[in-house]
């Protein structure tokens, strides 16, 4: 009596394993066909192709390795940007402010002491603009611009790579502070970096926003004929922004840190945060496919790319608006928000899972990031408040 169920399950296993054959054999056809049409060509004709061959698994092999190798990540590099000004020992000195300082006088013949004498007047640069010159050169010059390469724009045998689970985190990553900068730049030009908003732009901000407003996957070919790749005009943006900051420390350039502007700013920061969100909602409702969203991985990176970023800039925004947050009894609060935040970075998951919010098998790392990104701006609103009584 066995006989007909043991007989109905081997069919049942003949006709998986006949399918995966099946399968298989349509992934690998072309590719043996292609392997008996080469061999049947001439040596000349066989080198050229084998050389293509050659390079352009080259190309997948180099973008493996640049998607894959995250040079220089490090969600303290507040710390190592502020170390590096030659100004940040000026406590309690806002950017653009005059810093007094002193040399010694040697001694006269008569055997009297050194006296201090007036050293060339300087001011203090603008710990944003600093932030935001090392987070272009971190996205192509320590690494490179994944967006604009040309495997990028090729895919996954004509897929786009953020369809696929694999090798589009660090472009998200990339693209999300990118975004930030853009805004920051903006915010630079029409505000920060004039004196209440009458003077004229200041030319080095102006250009440093056109370099970054520059088309994210720029390659040296586009639909309009020959470009320039995105790397090389973001370059221009570092150069830029630093000149900004030499101009500035001359007491040549302006930083205009009052609280409208301050109030202003976190205004812009609260808002992009909040649309942020309201994507990581749209795709937590879109689906609840755990491990297999092809689509969780790019848009958690690309939060977590802001969340990077906006952790800098608030850092240096700390220093460039000391006088103002000092006077109004933020530190507290700032201190809160800055915590959370640097917190907020250490959630790395190797892999992005979007399952449903009360799942125990699939958690929903996208639903965790938009909480910390929603608490992050929570307390900037918070800050806001007082500014704004």
């Amino acid at each position: 009596m066995l006989d007909p169920i043991v007989n109905f399950f081997t069919w049942i296993f003949q006709m998986i394993g006949k399918a995966i054959g099946l399968v298989i054999g349509i992934i690998l056809w072309p590719f043996m066909w292609a392997g008996r049409w080469y061999t049947q060509r001439g040596w000349t004709l066989k080198a050229g192709l084998g050389l293509v061959v050659i390079g352009i698994v080259g190309l997948y092999a180099y973008f493996l390795y640049v998607t894959q190798v995250w040079k220089d990540f490090d969600p303290d590099y507040p710390a190592r940007v502020a170390a590096s000004s030659a100004t940040a020992q000026a406590v309690n000195v806002v950017a653009g402010d005059p810093i007094t300082a002193t040399t010694t006088t040697p001694p006269a013949a008569t055997g009297t002491e050194a006296q201090p004498a007036p050293a060339p007047q300087s001011c203090k640069r603008s710990e944003i603009a600093a932030v935001s010159a090392d987070l272009v050169d971190f996205n192509v010059n320590r690494n490179a611009w994944i967006s604009s390469m040309l495997v990028s724009k090729l895919g996954f045998f004509g897929l786009p790579w953020r369809n696929t689970p694999f090798l589009d985190n660090k472009a998200a990553f990339q693209l999300g502070i990118n975004q930030v900068l853009r805004r920051t730049t903006t915010e630079l030009v029409d505000a920060l970096g004039r004196a209440r908003g009458t003077s004229r732009i200041d030319q080095n901000l102006q250009d440093a926003r056109t370099a970054l407003a520059w088309d994210e996957d720029a390659w040296y070919i586009g639909l309009r004929g020959p470009t320039r790749p995105t790397p090389s005009v973001y370059r221009e943006a570092i150069q830029k922004l630093r000149a900004f900051n030499a101009s500035l420390e001359k007491c040549q350039a302006t930083f205009d840190a009052r609280a409208d502007n301050l109030l202003q700013f976190l205004d812009r920061i609260a808002g992009d945060m909040g649309s942020t969100s309201d994507i990581l909602r749209g795709q937590i409702e879109a689906s609840d496919a755990g491990w297999f969203d092809p689509r969780a991985d790019d848009r958690f990176w690309f939060a977590y790319g802001q969340l990077y970023a906006y952790y800098g800039l608030l850092s240096a925004t700390r220093e460039d608006f000391s006088a103002v947050i000092r006077e109004r009894n933020l530190t507290t609060l700032w201190d809160t928000m800055q915590t959370q935040m640097r917190d907020a970075l250490n959630m790395q998951p190797w892999i992005i899972s979007n399952g449903n919010e009360s799942s125990f098998l699939f958690p929903s790392h996208l639903a965790t990031m938009g909480f910390n990104l929603l608490r992050a701006r929570s307390q900037i609103v918070e800050i806001r408040a007082v500014l704004d009584r």
